[in-house]
């Protein structure tokens, strides 16, 4: 028994309320851990969905840029694409999942009538390699979102299991034990108390 708990009925009192409280702890702790693990593996399929049309969309952005590069040469691809402006519309904010911050990454770019070059000395190929690589820009802003946020809720997760393994191997057979343990002392003291009434009781 704990040395710091006497067995007495306000410490029996007080060890079954924390034992109460650590069951409870573990069960919250296991609900959330449940919730985390739904939402990371919904991340983790999103985020194969994700790569998988970057890749396919990667690649015919290459190829298109290859066909560019043959019609209208390198270097003439190179001035265009320098005169492209720099991406700024991509906002990252935050939502909350169960105490667990993750980032919520909004793309919304500025709407073009028509591309920052000039239609007379470009053809077909190169506005096909700007279509796709705006796609590309767009999923990579998307999949880096997704795959912070399942790197922060496996963390969580860690944390939140670390801790529930604490309160089930620890914490809770503790208090278990101290219960029973104040309880079999106040037990026993019964027993005598009653033992002793008695052999008062018959040598009266």
């Amino acid at each position: 028994m704990n040395p710091s708990m006497f067995p007495t009925k306000g410490n029996l009192i007080l060890a079954k309320n924390s034992l109460a409280l650590a069951s409870q702890g573990y069960g919250l702790m296991d609900k959330k851990r449940n919730i985390l693990l739904r939402e990371l593996t919904a991340l983790i399929d999103r985020a194969k969905g994700i790569q998988s049309e970057i890749d396919s969309t990667f690649t015919a952005a290459y190829r298109a840029l290859q066909k560019a590069n043959i019609a209208l040469g390198i270097h003439f691809v190179e001035e265009i694409a320098e005169s492209i402006p720099v991406e700024d519309s991509i906002r990252v904010k935050a939502r909350s999942v169960m105490g667990t911050e993750i980032p919520l990454v909004e793309f919304a770019p500025a709407a073009r009538t028509s591309p920052p070059y000039s239609f007379f000395s470009t053809d077909v190929s190169l506005d096909e390699a700007v279509r796709a690589f705006e796609k590309v820009r767009e999923l990579t802003a998307e999949l880096s979102a997704v795959e912070v946020s399942a790197y922060r809720l496996a963390e969580s997760i860690r944390k939140t299991q670390k801790r529930a393994n604490a309160l089930k191997n620890i914490t809770i057979p503790t208090y278990q034990k101290l219960v029973a343990d104040i309880t079999n002392a106040l037990e026993e003291k019964e027993r005598e108390e009653f033992t002793r009434l008695k052999v008062i009781k018959r040598n009266r």
